[in-house]
């Protein structure tokens, strides 16, 4: 850090496996890519490139090296997974993701319907290949999973192999472990965190509301995903108290007089 403050949680040290900020990448350009990592890679742990971005992104290899030069795990979205899936082209999409040099892969069926126990066995087969996350929750607003539901469904991707599981918001933050409002279905995440630790959840939180939700449940080193870019740095304020919304958080009673 740029100067000595008393009193700043302590963030678990890159690479780490816990207090991870995913970032999603909806189509920056190479160029934005170095200046986004030049201020911000001491602060991002993964990037997806979201959905199916990266079939139409020109120079994607070239992007992806960039990302690989400074370290950073990529990882396509769960779209384009399912896209290979439905057009019966499993064995196509571990060869793309092996040509790209992409070891981190998403598993999700937030757009096709896949029974749980073949998702399951598609995660297991990844995990020869890679570092395997996969997403519980639908992308229809419409379909309300029960909170038991979520933990049978969490506890049995993380059996199969997954390293983490994401809990579903799409990227505007609106289905899934969110009301249509973006409010947080607070039951249902604290029903969750009941049976499946923290740590390996990552929450995708694209509001700021959201993120303070969880930062303020969880603490500073909350999983967190689909974070804008531009949002990372601001991001990182609130974990450590540096921001207005969670100023106090972390001060001592004292502190705060």
């Amino acid at each position: 850090m740029n100067f000595n403050l008393s009193q700043i949680p302590d963030r678990v040290p890159q690479p780490r496996m816990s207090g991870l900020t995913m970032v999603m990448d909806k189509g920056l350009s190479i160029q934005e890519v170095h200046n986004f990592l030049s201020v911000c890679k001491p602060h991002v742990d993964i990037v997806k490139l979201g959905f199916g971005t990266s079939f139409v992104t020109p120079n994607l290899r070239e992007k992806i090296d960039v990302y690989h030069s400074y370290g950073i795990p990529i990882y396509f979205g769960g779209t384009l997974f399912e896209a290979f899936l439905v057009r019966n082209q499993f064995d196509d999409y571990i060869a793309v993701c092996k040509d790209y040099g992409i070891s981190y892969m998403e598993v999700s069926d937030g757009s096709i319907t896949i029974p749980h126990a073949e998702k399951c066995g598609y995660i297991e087969k990844l995990t020869r290949h890679g570092t395997v996350l996969s997403e519980v929750g639908s992308k229809d607003a419409a379909h309300i999973i029960p909170p038991y539901k979520w933990i049978e469904l969490m506890q049995a991707e993380l059996q199969a192999g997954s390293t983490y599981v994401i809990a579903e918001a799409r990227e505007a933050g609106n289905v899934g472990i969110y009301r249509g409002s973006g409010e947080v279905r607070e039951g249902l995440v604290q029903e969750i965190l009941t049976q499946i630790p923290g740590e390996k959840i990552i929450w995708e939180a694209p509001q700021k509301a959201q993120q303070l939700y969880f930062i303020e449940l969880l603490g500073c080193n909350a999983n967190l995903g689909n974070i804008a870019p531009y949002e990372v740095i601001p991001l990182e304020t609130m974990r450590i108290g540096l921001r207005g919304d969670t100023f106090n958080l972390f001060l001592s009673k004292e502190s705060q007089h």
